[in-house]
């Protein structure tokens, strides 16, 4: 996908947008996106420090129309860095809340990345035994993780009950948008990647059986939650590694998702490889041709991301229809007021 410069009057990436389907209307002031980063602000528990804080009143002032707050484990067994933001408990509720609160103050609408890490973690940070689909370590070029133990039937509904109280904790804490992390290689992309998931019974044996995971979750958390919060999930738009999951695996489940009424929003990255640029992939953009792809099979709005960084860039991938949101991360980390000056009005 080759940039040209769009029109002087082009003024997309200004342009907000109006989320369906919802009780209440919704409205990004743009198609900017933050998207979850870690910033290794927490605390040894996974609190919310002032760091954490301080760390997303700056991401705001990017004017972004939506900030995604990093990553955050559902269970201390699916956490992956010493100093990973948690969600895992009521009491990390006054935290979360101020970050929300932090977002909203810039005129940004404010999103949350749920996660469990699955079988891509340490047994020293999680004080315990690995959790995923089945006993195959995460593939990965730059290490090698450990054999992770094959979750048991009650193990499984113990994971869907930490993701779904999970939410419901996000959206106590005032978060707009609620995301299911399903890419980079992490336990939900592990349970829909058949790299990954071996397993025989219901929540294996073949796509749709992979799938079930991840959609009695979005199920579960629209039953508690309700049409009127966002519901995102970020998906690797295929696999990028032999024998994974395919350009047409991912909009078959988004298809149904989408049939559903499970999400509203689709953010489209890579999968077990890693957040990393893949081979062969070179300038702005290297994730856009998937989420162009996918966007071509879904009624859904898609975020796009990879290398983005400049406002000719987002003006060209929205004209063109490649994507609805441009999600910009080391750029607007780098300095976001710039950033903003240099981008937004």
């Amino acid at each position: 996908m080759k940039t040209q410069s769009p029109p002087n009057n082009s003024l997309s990436r200004r342009t907000p947008y109006h989320f369906k389907h919802q009780v209440q209307p919704l409205t990004a002031v743009n198609r900017v996106v933050v998207p979850p980063m870690a910033s290794a602000t927490a605390d040894s528990h996974g609190f919310v420090t002032t760091a954490t804080v301080a760390h997303y009143r700056r991401l705001a002032e990017s004017g972004a129309g939506i900030v995604f707050v990093e990553y955050s484990y559902v269970h201390s067994s699916g956490r992956s860095e010493a100093q990973q933001l948690a969600i895992d408990s009521d009491n990390k509720l006054p935290g979360l809340s101020e970050i929300a609160r932090a977002i909203h103050a810039a005129g940004a609408r404010a999103g949350i990345q749920l996660v469990h890490a699955g079988g891509k973690s340490t047994t020293e940070l999680t004080s315990g035994p690995l959790l995923a689909p089945s006993p195959i370590a995460v593939p990965a070029k730059d290490r090698a993780f450990e054999v992770p133990a094959e979750m048991s039937t009650e193990q499984v509904a113990l994971y869907q009950k930490w993701f779904v109280e999970s939410a419901g904790r996000a959206e106590r804490a005032g978060f707009d948008i609620v995301e299911l992390h399903a890419a980079h290689g992490y336990g939900l992309n592990q349970w829909l990647s058949p790299l990954t998931n071996q397993r025989s019974d219901r929540y294996g044996d073949g796509h749709q059986g992979r799938a079930r995971m991840l959609v009695e979750i979005l199920g579960q958390i629209r039953a508690t939650c309700g049409v009127g919060q966002l519901l995102a999930v970020r998906l690797p738009g295929q696999e990028h590694s032999h024998g994974g999951l395919s350009p047409s695996d991912v909009a078959g489940l988004v298809r149904e998702l989408e049939h559903a009424r499970l999400v509203d929003l689709i953010d489209v990255s890579s999968g077990l490889g890693g957040w990393r640029r893949p081979e062969g992939r070179v300038g702005e953009g290297y994730l856009v041709p998937d989420a162009a792809k996918l966007k071509r099979t879904t009624a859904l709005p898609v975020i796009g991301v990879g290398g983005i960084e400049s406002g000719e860039y987002i003006d060209h991938a929205l004209s063109q229809g490649w994507l609805d949101f441009a999600a910009i991360g080391r750029a607007i980390l780098k300095d976001p007021a710039a950033w903003r000056a240099g981008v937004l009005p």
